[in-house]
């Protein structure tokens, strides 16, 4: 069971679904409908979110189709991250999750790409965390569905090799604050928009 920290957040965001564009819901509707037809063809969903750099918006986006799964109570669907290059999950990305109520820890932070585990419910085996290519193990080779989180990824990935469905879902970096006053506010901003839209995206296929 979620944390009531975690929970709770899941709980504000569905109070924020108006908040979403018609457009962005088109988008995350076709992703709700490959989610199902997967489960339709008995197969699990597989979802590798990429961005540039596998430091940010990525992590996030995988993090929250894992956590709305569990929240909705949906059939298992493996979510994954990657980037076009490995750099390391940001420490900033990662404060945002913990102000949320998630537990993060690492045993080698000083480390230039640390391996992170990270959970919402005191059950669950830790979920790791760390930054990597989008084909690099233990992502899949083959049959899943490619989420573009950034347009610099979408662009500079013109052929996501193996995937089977690929949507271009742009977020703004929050990087673009760093060292700024700004900072917390802005990845705390980033999560929650994309936890209010993958929480959408994945109460629709609970209602499907």
């Amino acid at each position: 069971m979620l944390n009531h920290k975690v929970k709770d957040f899941c709980k504000e965001r569905e109070q924020e679904f108006q908040m979403i564009s018609e457009e962005r819901k088109q988008k995350l509707l076709v992703l709700a409908e490959y989610i199902r037809q997967c489960n339709d063809e008995n197969q699990t969903p597989k979802l590798v979110v990429i961005c540039t750099h596998n430091s940010r918006r990525s992590h996030m986006g995988q993090i929250w189709l894992a956590v709305g799964t569990e929240y909705y109570n949906l059939p298992e669907i493996q979510s994954f991250s990657g980037g076009t290059e490995a750099t390391a999950f940001n420490i900033r990305a990662v404060s945002a999750f913990r102000n949320i109520g998630f537990d993060i820890t690492s045993s080698d932070d000083g480390a230039s790409n640390p391996l992170y585990k990270i959970s919402w419910n005191n059950e669950m085996q830790p979920y790791e965390a760390f930054s990597k290519k989008y084909d690099t193990a233990p992502n899949p080779k083959e049959k899943f569905g490619a989420i573009m989180v950034c347009t610099e990824a979408d662009k500079g990935c013109p052929i996501v090799s193996g995937c089977d469905f690929r949507l271009a879902l742009p977020y703004e970096d929050p990087k673009a604050y760093d060292d700024t006053e700004l900072e917390e506010e802005k990845y705390h901003g980033r999560a929650t928009q994309i936890a209010r839209e993958i929480l959408y995206t994945l109460s629709q296929v609970s209602q499907g």
